[in-house]
C-alpha cells in the first residue's frame, strides 16, 4: 500500500499524482453523503431518538463492510461504560465482554485517542488473555476500534467485527472512520440538548455506569481495599464465572452476592 504524502504547493501526493486540499475535502464530503445515504436506507424499527440512529448506523456500517457486526459504546476516563448501540445481541455481548475483562482493542482505542486495528485477534493473546481467549472461542477473527472524539473531549468507540481475520482496504478504513464521525456528531448533538435531558437509551447506557460505580464503593468498604483493586476483583470474578460485569453489580447491590464470601 502506497502512503498519501504531503506534495507541493500543500497538495497530497498518492501514487505519483497530486491531489490538492479541496479535492480532498471533496472526497471526503462525498463519503459523508454515502454514509448518510446508507444510513438512511436502515428501515427505523425498535429503537428511537439518538440510540435509534446510532443502531441504524451500525446496521448501515456492517452492510458497508460485509462483516459481522458493528457497536457504538460509551465510555468514559476510567475505561468503564456501556453498549450505546449495536448491529446485533451478539456484538454487543462481544463488545460488553470487553468491559467485564478490562481489556481489549476498545479501551486501547479510547486510551490512546487512535484507532486499534486488529487483523489477526488471535496473535494478541499476550495482549488481552481474557478478551482475546474469549472472543475467538465467540468466532471473532478481527477487530477493528476507532475512538469517538472531539478534541479533548471523549463520547466513546464504534468497534468493527469480523468473523475472518484479515485487514480492512484503505477505503473500508475511511468509511469506518467516516461514520466513526457521524456517530461522534450524534453524541456531541446529544449532549448539546437545549433541554438538558439524556436520551433514555444513552441514559441506560450511562446508568449500566453508575451502578458498577456503586457496586465497586460497595465491594472496596466490604473487602478493605482500593477502588482499583475492588473493579479488578469484579471483573475477575464475572469473567470466571461468565458473567456480563452489570449483571455482577446488580447481584452486589441487591444483596444477592454475599460480599462476607468474597470475590
Amino acid at each position: 500500500m502506497r502512503e498519501d504524502r504531503p506534495g507541493a504547493d500543500g497538495c497530497v501526493q498518492r501514487g505519483g499524482s497530486e491531489i490538492s486540499e479541496f479535492e480532498a475535502n471533496g472526497a471526503a464530503r462525498d463519503r459523508h453523503a454515502h454514509a448518510r445515504e446508507l444510513i438512511a436506507r436502515v428501515p427505523v424499527v425498535g429503537e428511537v431518538g439518538v440510540v435509534g440512529e446510532l443502531r441504524r448506523l451500525c446496521l448501515g456500517l456492517t452492510a458497508s463492510l460485509t462483516v459481522r457486526g458493528v457497536v457504538v459504546s460509551l465510555m468514559s476516563a476510567n475505561q468503564s461504560g456501556g453498549v450505546a448501540a449495536a448491529s446485533d445481541a451478539h456484538c454487543r455481548e462481544l463488545d460488553e465482554l470487553q468491559f467485564t475483562t478490562g481489556e481489549g482493542p476498545c479501551h486501547d482505542a479510547f486510551r490512546s485517542r487512535r484507532p486499534i486495528l486488529t487483523p489477526d485477534l488471535g496473535t494478541e493473546i499476550g495482549r488481552w488473555p481474557g478478551y482475546v481467549s474469549a472472543a475467538t472461542d465467540a468466532g471473532v477473527g478481527a477487530i477493528f476500534a476507532f475512538p469517538l472524539y472531539v478534541g479533548a473531549i471523549g463520547f466513546g468507540v464504534l468497534s468493527v467485527f469480523s468473523e475472518r481475520a484479515g485487514s480492512l482496504t484503505v477505503d473500508q478504513v475511511s468509511m469506518a472512520l467516516t461514520f466513526a464521525e457521524i456517530a461522534t456528531d450524534l453524541l456531541l448533538d446529544q449532549s448539546g440538548g437545549s433541554d438538558g435531558r439524556i436520551d433514555p437509551g444513552l441514559e441506560s447506557a450511562l446508568g449500566h455506569r453508575a451502578e458498577i460505580y456503586q457496586a465497586q464503593g460497595m465491594v472496596k468498604v466490604a473487602l478493605d481495599v482500593d477502588l482499583r483493586e475492588a473493579l479488578a476483583r469484579m471483573r475477575a470474578y464475572a469473567f470466571s464465572h461468565d458473567q456480563p460485569l452489570i449483571d455482577l453489580a446488580r447481584e452486589i447491590i441487591r444483596d444477592r452476592h454475599r460480599l462476607d464470601r468474597g470475590l
